[in-house]
């Protein structure tokens, strides 16, 4: 993949997800896969997404043992993003990143040495917009009728 490839597959997953607050974070478990949902950061999305969390979490054990996770969006389109994360222990960007709702919700201040960052190098994204429910029932009328029809349901972009 060049550059502008890369860029316009970073804007495109930037623009479907703008706005969501919330992301279902699955990990890899000894039992299987765990999903939970996760507060994403409000950065721009350049390839990377943050998300904040304690130490003594399960989730933390389980992205030591298993980088692999998967992050997906719903809202105003469907974005599943793949990924390897990396748990990041950076005082000032935890600052940065620090809202006065992770006070309660976590139970914790923003000086608390058991915050850590997860950061998430997205790899690739498959979405599906909310537009594509016409392109279903074409291509359900498609094979109805027996005319072929090559209508995209989702996509996937490489990261």
């Amino acid at each position: 993949m060049n550059n502008q490839e890369h860029r316009e597959a970073v804007e495109t997953v930037r623009h479907l997800i703008k706005g969501i607050e919330i992301a279902m974070l699955t990990t890899v478990t000894d039992e299987g896969l765990v999903s939970r949902p996760m507060k994403t950061q409000e950065v721009e999305f350049d390839g990377d997404l943050w998300f904040l969390t304690k130490s003594d979490t399960d989730k933390y054990g389980q992205l030591q043992q298993h980088p692999e996770v998967n992050v997906s969006y719903v809202g105003k389109s469907y974005v599943s993003v793949r990924g390897k994360a990396e748990l990041v222990y950076d005082r000032e960007k935890i600052k940065q990143f620090w809202n006065p709702a992770y006070a309660s919700f976590l139970h914790t201040t923003s000086d608390d040495p058991e915050l850590v960052l997860i950061k998430v190098k997205a790899e690739a994204a498959e979405y599906w917009e909310t537009g594509n429910v016409v392109k279903m029932v074409k291509r359900m009328f498609s094979q109805i009728t027996g005319k072929e029809s090559r209508e995209e349901l989702n996509k996937t972009v490489e990261l």
